[in-house]
């Protein structure tokens, strides 16, 4: 299915029913397809003892061992994992960060651009300016063989294709060339949406008042990718950047190198998040037994489909290598709009009234993942994880935003006696220094949050007072130990 504005009227009109019935349809029918065409997967099914033609409905589905990385991408040669078992096709590559082990080189067709672009539509119809355009889109990705900066690119300019008033420009990770597109460009278009890591969308926002921008005159809306962010990250980049409305103006996408945008941030997902983090009891209830804020974002079931068994999230998916149940090595869960209205309810919640009250004109019902950081993305003490954003949190706090621009990287280390702590490595602002008594805040306010956040940690630190207490240390601006420009933040390094 390629027509856009026919996508777009379904993410509108559809039921939940209609999405959960697409979701099993086609991961089944994808399933199938490549059983019979892609050489790896069918050894792969055979070596497990899998008959395909026993698979006919989605319960048989779930029975299928899962493919990952390790278990099947690295166990056969490139062509053997494809289509038809040939690259003899026009193919973009790019490459996984290396986070988490040796990069590995994925090809894509067009299909997933496309994919992309009815994302990004979506994106520039909901503006809350409704200003009809010329809209400026400037993409702050890095632009190398990772996947964000290209398929941001084109998948804008694939919208932008069809009639839609948009202009483009890449100046990737450079803050000169994107502060100049500011200044020269934003100017003659009613809005500017700038696309980046959140890291790096929060100093351009921060930086922009000392270069003479004016963000809230361009009417700025951001889009970012690559990790989660808390709602109160959100609500620092809106009130710092002028948006006017955190729901429409603002998303942040559920992406990966492995098969591209795999489900993002709707008006309908941010209010889900924004109202269950009010409240513990409704958190629970949607988000299950855990501790950090997930990112919650919505998945197109003609595009893609997800599973959780046991809080894994495997997904399947087409691309130059089709995905069957494949382990991203994310965790978290899955639920459909139904489910998620129903949990609403139970805490005296309507998802309609609460929508029309914050401007959403309409509740996407396409189904929903949510994800939160791996267990390799903390960091250990004493065998308890300490997970960055119960530190990252603190740092957009007045005072400590006026000196630090939230960047900040974790690892555990061992003193001469080989007791564990935790080093914290901070990054300043531009010209700015932390005096003896800022730093003592700081400390204070990091043990009081990990200690309201982390069961564990507040006993741990009961037993060893001070020495549970994480070491500070200061980084100017950009140093390129911790803190290169433009990059993926590593919050935690091992």
């Amino acid at each position: 299915m390629r027509n856009a504005s026919h996508i777009l009227k379904l993410i509108r009109t559809k039921k939940s029913r209609f999405w959960e019935r697409e979701r099993e349809r086609r991961a089944l029918a994808l399933f199938h397809e490549t059983a019979h065409r892609v050489p790896a997967y069918k050894d792969f099914l055979r070596k497990a003892r899998v008959n395909p033609a026993k698979i006919k409905t989605f319960v048989d589905f779930q029975l299928v061992p899962p493919t990952s990385k390790k278990t099947y991408l690295r166990e056969y040669p490139l062509e053997k994992v494809s289509w038809d078992g040939t690259l003899k096709k026009p193919l973009v590559f790019t490459s996984t960060s290396g986070s988490t082990g040796e990069p590995f080189y994925f090809p894509r067709g067009e299909q997933l651009d496309w994919e992309y672009s009815v994302l990004a539509e979506m994106f520039l119809q909901n503006s809350s300016y409704q200003s009809g355009g010329p809209v400026l889109v400037i993409i702050g990705f890095g632009m190398g063989v990772w996947i964000g900066g290209l398929i941001t690119y084109k998948a804008f300019e694939i919208a932008s294709l069809r009639g839609l008033p948009v202009s483009l420009i890449t100046p990737g990770i450079n803050k000169a060339e994107i502060f100049h597109a500011f200044r020269a460009l934003s100017p003659h278009y009613r809005e500017t949406i700038f696309i980046g890591y959140p890291p790096f969308v929060k100093d351009i926002i921060d930086e922009a008042g000392s270069q003479g921008i004016n963000l809230k005159k361009i009417h700025l809306r951001v889009f970012s990718a690559a990790e989660a962010y808390t709602e109160k990250f959100r609500d620092y980049l809106v009130r710092k950047g002028g948006i006017k409305n955190p729901y429409l103006d603002t998303l942040n996408i559920y992406g990966t190198a492995d098969i591209g945008a795999m489900a993002w941030e709707t008006p309908t997902a941010i209010l889900m998040r924004r109202l269950a983090t009010r409240n513990q009891r409704s958190f629970q209830e949607i988000f299950s037994h855990i501790h950090k804020t997930p990112t919650l974002a919505q998945y197109h079931p003609l595009f893609i489909t997800f599973e959780a068994p046991e809080g894994e999230i495997l997904l399947t998916g087409n691309n130059a290598v089709p995905l069957i149940r494949y382990a991203i090595g994310d965790h978290g869960g899955v639920f459909n709009f139904d489910e998620a209205t129903e949990k609403m309810k139970r805490y005296g919640v309507s998802l309609a009234h609460e929508a029309r009250a914050v401007g959403i004109p309409y509740l996407s019902q396409l189904p929903f993942v949510y994800v939160y950081e791996r267990i390799d993305f903390s960091v250990s003490l004493y065998g308890l994880q300490i997970y960055p954003e119960h530190v990252r949190g603190v740092l957009l706090e007045t005072p400590f935003d006026k000196i630090l621009t939230g960047k900040f990287t974790m690892l555990t280390k061992f003193d001469r006696r080989h007791n564990e702590y935790i080093d914290s490595h901070l990054e300043l602002k531009k010209g700015k220094k932390a005096s003896v008594r800022f730093k003592t805040q700081l400390l204070h306010a990091i043990v009081t949050n990990l200690r309201l956040k982390n069961s564990e940690y507040r006993e741990l630190s009961n037993y060893l007072g001070e020495r549970a207490y994480p070491r500070l240390l200061f980084w100017p601006a950009e140093h390129p130990l911790h803190f290169k420009p433009g990059v993926k933040q590593k919050w935690v390094k091992k």
